[in-house]
């Protein structure tokens, strides 16, 4: 696994917390929720494409 990937991952994680508290604190819980929600498909969708990767060259190598 790419490094990269490890920091876009933190990167992401670190701005949808901060995201949240502030929207926690000035009393819009929903819109945090969404936040967090939206944090997790893109964080997901990136885990996504680089499990396909992953299949592919293991497809590759065992000639499945």
């Amino acid at each position: 696994m790419e490094v990269g990937i490890i920091l876009k991952v933190a990167g992401i994680g670190i701005l949808v917390a901060a995201t949240c508290q502030i929207l926690s604190r000035t009393g819009r819980d929903d819109q945090a929720m969404l936040v967090s929600i939206a944090g997790i498909i893109i964080v997901f969708l990136l885990i996504l494409d680089q499990m396909r990767g992953m299949i592919s060259a293991l497809r590759s190598v065992f000639g499945l």
